[in-house]
């Protein structure tokens, strides 16, 4: 870590900060369901089933916060060993959190007001796609194809970090409306984070990402054309 370059450090912090909230919350919530004192507001669902939602909250926190390393071209560089150490621990981890979303969308139940029709199908394709970019990285690095990698693990990660910016849109609309989003606002606010963090690993893969050099690919010549033809017309 000592290898870290300013810009890293700044770039990391920002994860963290950006990870904070949600990240609080979660391990809050585990803590009550471990037996702890209640601060969070009672969930009747995580009280009922704690295991999916414990679950899905460490390995959230896990994939947010320790694949923000993998970010830093000094680890991928200088520490190889601890990068690919990291990377299967995130894999993991990201499928696990991705899973058990998709588990507690499917099974519990929710009221029109946290969870409409296009949030719960929006939460199903995403999750599905999480798991789905995260094992054509795997496929993408064992075939040494760097770029497909680093690109399909950005976009899981953007969909993996959509808590963060679902609680910077809900406490922004907290703050200009005055009260909570609920039904298909909240349904909205949802989606748009999500919508937004895919938009900003897409410009960040087309920026930032090296694109693999393709090889020029020449015609074939017809062996007739490589050697010089002569002329009946000249023939003695």
């Amino acid at each position: 870590m000592k290898s870290l370059r300013r810009s890293e450090w700044t770039l990391l912090a920002f994860i963290i900060v950006y990870s904070f909230i949600p990240s609080v919350g979660g391990l809050i919530r585990v803590l009550e369901l471990a037996g702890g004192p209640t601060i969070a507001p009672e969930n009747p669902r995580a009280l009922a089933d704690p295991i999916p939602i414990v679950l899905h909250i460490l390995a959230s926190i896990l994939f947010c916060m320790v694949g923000a390393l993998q970010f830093l071209p000094s680890i991928r560089r200088h520490h190889r060993a601890k990068h690919r150490a990291i990377g299967r621990a995130i894999v993991i981890a990201g499928c696990v959190s991705a899973a058990s979303g998709l588990w507690m969308t499917h099974v519990y139940s929710f009221s029109e007001d946290l969870q409409g029709a296009l949030l719960y199908w929006v939460r199903m394709v995403l999750g599905s796609l999480m798991i789905g970019f995260i094992i054509w990285a795997i496929i993408a690095i064992r075939a040494r194809n760097v770029y497909q990698h680093s690109a399909s693990m950005l976009r899981a990660y953007a969909i993996g970090q959509g808590a963060s910016t679902q609680t910077v849109l809900g406490i922004s609309w907290m703050i200009l409306s005055g009260s909570e989003a609920m039904g298909p606002m909240r349904d909205g606010i949802m989606v748009s984070a999500w919508g937004l963090n895919l938009l900003v690993a897409e410009i960040l893969i087309r920026l930032l990402l090296p694109r693999p050099k393709t090889r020029s690919v020449r015609p074939a010549v017809a062996k007739w054309q490589q050697f010089p033809v002569s002329d009946p017309d000249n023939e003695a």
